[in-house]
């Protein structure tokens, strides 16, 4: 397969409102995007112990329970026509430049924020989804995956806020409860997890690209970056990467979309990969090959239990280019006559 470039975006059926519940969640602070990130000590996994504090449901508490309070962003559609239509939206976006993007270091798991290039990319990002419905997002426990998660849904005009769920600790969940029942309708819940995180470079992060070529030889360094089963010193093979992503997508990703919630997923270049290869049933050969640009939205349509990819990077129209639904263009049409 040759190289691709996924220049996408979404289209989805809304999701019934849910009953009202007690739940988890903290308010984000938008001005300086300071959030508890996970806490990473040592090495991954398969290279030894990792204490990570990651911000995710906990095990006691399915993410199914913690958002049954979210109502759909889907506008007076009723549970019948859900069923009926048997769709949602699965958005990807890779997030935007970071810092070390820009100054071509291995970043890896290195917790590094977003270039100014990269805050407009990610708030491009939202404008080519502002129409989109979107019920619940996905995202790394690195601040520049979160950081592009927050900014796109600045833009999307159903101005709900994303909260990100802290249930690490009986004290993050008690601590971050919110208590109206109108501002939790008005939330779209953020789960944060280390197993969306970009794959581990190992002794490569920090390093200079072009330095780390001159040094080791240009081969090495390409059948690090691009093999699927050779990992870098003390580091993830894709291959690794894959492992945990897409284990995480199946078990606490899919069952949401199963049942009718529009998921958004803000991570990285490996992590998205991962999940493209378990979507469009890439092999080793072919995934490898793939490239995702920063910012750019790509779409999914889950229905009848299988993916259908959507969109079309040569779009001379945003329908063209979105290749909306048609559940995805009545839902528009209504959100016109909300706000107009």
């Amino acid at each position: 397969m040759a190289a691709a470039v996924f220049h996408q975006s979404l289209g989805s059926l809304l999701s019934p409102g849910q009953t009202n519940s007690t739940t988890n969640l903290t308010k984000l602070n938008s001005k300086s995007f300071k959030v508890e990130v996970g806490v990473f000590r040592n090495k991954f996994p398969r290279f030894g112990n990792m204490n990570i504090k990651a911000i995710q449901a906990s095990s006691s508490s399915s993410p199914t329970s913690v958002f049954d309070h979210i109502s759909s962003p889907s506008i007076n559609t009723t549970e019948e026509s859900q069923k009926k239509q048997n769709e949602a939206a699965l958005i990807l976006i890779r997030h935007g430049e970071s810092l070390w993007n820009e100054k071509n270091l291995f970043t890896g798991c290195v917790d590094v924020p977003l270039t100014k290039k990269g805050v407009e990319e990610a708030i491009e990002a939202g404008k080519r989804i502002s129409n989109i419905p979107v019920d619940m997002i996905y995202t790394s426990s690195l601040i520049r995956a979160q950081m592009t998660a927050m900014l796109a849904m600045t833009q999307h005009r159903r101005k709900k806020v994303p909260v990100i769920v802290h249930n690490e600790t009986e004290q993050a969940r008690v601590w971050s409860q919110i208590f109206s029942e109108e501002t939790k309708k008005q939330s779209i819940p953020v789960i944060a997890s280390w197993r969306l995180n970009e794959r581990m470079y190992g002794e490569l992060q920090g390093l200079n690209k072009q330095e780390t070529a001159d040094r080791y030889g240009k081969e090495q360094v390409h059948e690090w970056r691009r093999s699927y089963d050779i990992p870098p010193p003390n580091g993830e093979s894709l291959e690794m990467c894959a492992e945990r992503a897409v284990a995480y997508f199946k078990d606490q990703i899919v069952p949401q979309l199963q049942s009718g919630k529009n998921v958004m997923i803000a991570a990285h270049g490996n992590s998205l990969r991962s999940i493209i290869m378990y979507l469009d049933k890439l092999t080793s050969q072919e995934v490898i090959s793939l490239e995702l640009s920063t910012g750019i939205p790509m779409l999914y349509i889950f229905k009848e239990g299988s993916f259908i990819r959507r969109g079309s990077p040569a779009g001379p129209s945003e329908a063209g280019v979105y290749a909306y639904t048609r559940s995805l263009a009545l839902y528009r049409q209504k959100l016109d006559e909300m706000l107009n």
